[in-house]
């Protein structure tokens, strides 16, 4: 295979994981922009329903902001397509809730796209000191010949006592520029941003380690010793073969030393109170750098909590599953040689005996399902008969006002407007002139009941008519009807005929509109 052909397929690889396969998407910024706003940062998880809610109001909120190409489906379809794509995973926290997380994939594009979205670093001087220490200092640690080590140590250590003596000398103090500020914020910000997703592929090779090691115990093609001496092994290597591992295993040494992190503290603090720092660093740039030690300890605590589970599932398999079966097969060679010894007592020394290779099933019809319970037959407590003195007191008027609607008032009132008695010539304006105790949101049914009962059919033509109704609390209700207009007392009207109005249409045309507190 020639150089081209073979580069086209490591480049072609690179385009097939998740990470380059979320950010060559139509949809990317939409996902992106979700990401981005439901987890933040610090990829804490996120209950399942309540990321589905929060999918949902995001792409409503897109969708209003006038962006056409958006996920379809509800949240938790588009949720199942992003796990299906690598970029979320789902698990269980410790408490035994369904969350979901963003895998180390999506937090790769994440970084890049935040990258991207910072103001690139230009060629500079703090970039070029940056490399020389860097490699200077790599080549002290990893020359193999000792004098050159020495030489490079003697050069650094008077180097710097040189710098020591100049400024307790009182010489003048070099400050830093704003671009060289910037730029090492830049470079810091940017380092920091690629712990969680270098945390999050250590945790998802301990949960692919984890299924691995379940898979070989049910398959039981392999000796539950090999399988433990395969999962130590690979877990040694996790953590020292990979870049990954030794990130983490570094990350934890740094931790362990109160020290260290003292000092990482108070760095953190004196780059943040620099005086430039406030023109160069957002408000959450900021936060970023101040919550350095909290990421990395969170990111910690979630491999940590993946390697537990490992070593848990490793513990309980050992404890449980082969003690028990080790046991049954104990007890089973010690029955058949009891069986045996009692055969060859009554038998000659050539005599023989055909043993199927396999037991025979044991056939039963039934089985009893469900065994008395004695709390079954106990008697419930007696029954206490309140005093009649102890009920409260209520008056007609109160039960009156919870009840249905006051058809024989309502009746007059409308038999009245279609006789001219009243000026109102639509149903809604004889209920505004009603009295507030036959105003309750009940009331309104049963006009439309009796004006059904009428032959009066709603006007579909016209705009709803608007009934301000009244709670027995005094709160205000407005509901929006169907206008149903009253004939006129002066024309001549039809003949009376059998009402072909359905009062339950009228009343399932009657829809709530907004809720007022009492004027």
């Amino acid at each position: 295979m020639s150089d081209i052909a073979g580069e086209l397929t490591r480049v072609t690889s690179a385009f097939d994981q998740p990470t380059l396969t979320l950010l060559h998407q139509r949809q990317a910024p939409v996902v992106i922009t979700i990401f981005r706003a439901a987890f933040g940062r610090d990829n804490k998880p996120i209950p399942t329903a309540r990321l589905h809610t929060q999918v949902e109001d995001h792409i409503a909120s897109m969708r209003q902001a006038g962006e056409v190409d958006l996920p379809g489906g509800s949240g938790r379809e588009v949720c199942q397509r992003w796990m299906r794509g690598q970029w979320l995973v789902r698990a269980l926290d410790e408490r035994g809730r369904e969350v979901y997380s963003l895998t180390s994939h999506a937090q790769q594009a994440l970084e890049l796209v935040k990258n991207l979205a910072r103001d690139r670093a230009t060629l500079s001087e703090h970039r070029i000191t940056t490399i020389l220490g860097t490699v200077r200092r790599f080549n002290s640690e990893a020359h193999p010949d000792r004098s050159a080590r020495v030489t490079i140590l003697n050069e650094e250590i008077a180097r710097m006592t040189a710098e020591r003596d100049r400024l307790v000398d009182g010489a003048e103090v070099v400050s830093a520029t704003e671009d060289y500020m910037s730029e090492g914020f830049t470079e810091l910000l940017s380092l920091i941003s690629a712990l969680p997703s270098d945390f999050a592929r250590v945790e998802e090779r301990f949960v692919q380690i984890r299924g691995e090691i379940l898979a070989a115990f049910r398959g039981e093609d392999r000796p539950a010793g090999e399988v433990i001496d395969d999962y130590l092994a690979r877990a040694d290597a996790l953590m020292t073969a990979t870049q990954e591992g030794r990130a983490f295993e570094g990350a934890f040494a740094l931790l362990r030393d109160d020290g260290l992190v003292s000092q990482l503290r108070e760095d953190l603090g004196d780059l943040l109170d620099h005086p430039l720092s406030d023109r160069i660093l957002a408000d959450a740039e900021r936060s970023e750098l101040r919550g350095t030690v909290k990421l990395v300890r969170e990111g910690l605590d979630r491999v940590l909590t993946q390697r537990s589970r490992v070593t848990a599932t490793l513990k309980e398999y050992i404890i449980s599953h082969d003690a028990a079966r080790d046991r049954e097969l104990e007890q089973t060679l010690r029955s058949v040689e009891s069986e045996l010894m009692t055969w060859l007592a009554g038998t000659g020394p050539r005599a023989t005996h055909e043993v199927p290779l396999l037991p025979a099933r044991a056939v039963i019809e039934h089985l009893r399902e469900r065994f008395y319970d004695p709390a079954d037959d106990v008697l419930p407590e007696p029954l206490h008969t309140p005093s009649p003195d102890d009920a409260p007191e209520v008056s007609l008027s109160t039960l009156m006002a919870q009840g249905g609607p006051q058809l024989g008032q309502l009746r007059q009132y409308l038999e009245e407007a279609m006789a001219g008695d009243r000026a109102a010539d639509t149903l809604g304006r004889l209920f505004e002139e009603l009295a507030p105790v036959l105003r309750r949101p009940v009331e309104i049914f049963g006009l439309l009941h009796l004006a059904a009962e009428h032959g009066l059919a709603p006007d579909t033509g016209a705009p709803l008519e608007q009934y301000a109704a009244f709670r027995t609390d005094g709160t205000r209700r407005v509901f929006s009807v169907p206008t149903v207009a009253l004939p006129d007392a002066d024309l001549p009207g039809p003949p009376a005929s059998e009402p072909d109005v359905n009062p339950a249409d009228l009343n399932r045309a009657a829809s709530t509109e907004k809720s007022e507190s009492p004027a």
